[in-house]
């Protein structure tokens, strides 16, 4: 009821030109949010916790229309609490000037809120102890396209096992939302020449 009222809302703001009233609605999802925040710094399902130095819960609008979904956080992330804020990051900055895409106006989180050692890769029960927290955010913030950056993110939402050169760029479906799957930002570091279709699969998620 509460997605079929948003539609209806969304509706009158993008074909009718009335912008509807929020408050008590931004403050619901405030609250959701830093709620399930606080029960994913007290999380110790998985071994990942012992290692951590911050939880990386994720961050960015909470209305957003457009969700970004990565890996695990690195480093950087690790050491600040927040998303994609090392080389791979800024990479996608960049990107997301040249085409018109502010960091604010969307929502970025990962599939794992926590380091792997090393920066390894998650492991299958890492991703499944995780994935309920990466499911309520996406409840929430109730995004239009959700944009899954590299194979895990494709595969925990999609369970397609195909390879991401295979899958880049198409549309698919998580539940009722729209999911284009692309290249991690991190691959882009390694393979430049991939990231005018990077660009390409986000003006994609933006045009949806």
């Amino acid at each position: 009821m509460i997605g079929e009222v948003k539609v209806y809302l969304r509706f009158l703001k993008d074909v009718v030109g009335i912008e509807y009233m929020r408050g008590a609605e931004d403050n619901k999802k405030t609250e959701s949010l830093q709620e399930l925040k606080r029960e994913v710094e007290e999380c110790n399902r998985c071994p990942l916790f012992r290692t951590r130095t911050h939880v990386v819960f994720g961050e960015g609008n909470e209305d957003a229309e457009i969700m970004f979904v990565g890996e695990a956080p690195g480093r950087e992330e690790d050491m600040s609490g927040r998303p994609f804020v090392g080389k791979a990051g800024k990479l996608m900055d960049e990107v997301f000037e040249k085409i018109g895409l502010k960091r604010e106006e969307v929502y970025i989180a990962n599939c794992i809120k926590c380091r792997p050692p090393e920066n390894r890769n998650p492991r299958p029960e890492e991703l499944l102890m995780c994935f309920p927290y990466l499911e309520r955010q996406i409840e929430i913030i109730e995004p239009r396209t959700i944009v899954c950056l590299g194979k895990f993110a494709t595969q925990q939402l999609t369970g397609s096992m195909l390879s991401i050169s295979i899958l880049r760029g198409k549309t698919m479906r998580y539940r009722d939302v729209t999911v284009i799957p692309t290249f991690h930002p991190a691959y882009l570091l390694r393979n430049p020449q991939a990231i005018d279709a990077f660009k390409d699969d986000l003006i994609k998620a933006m045009n949806i």
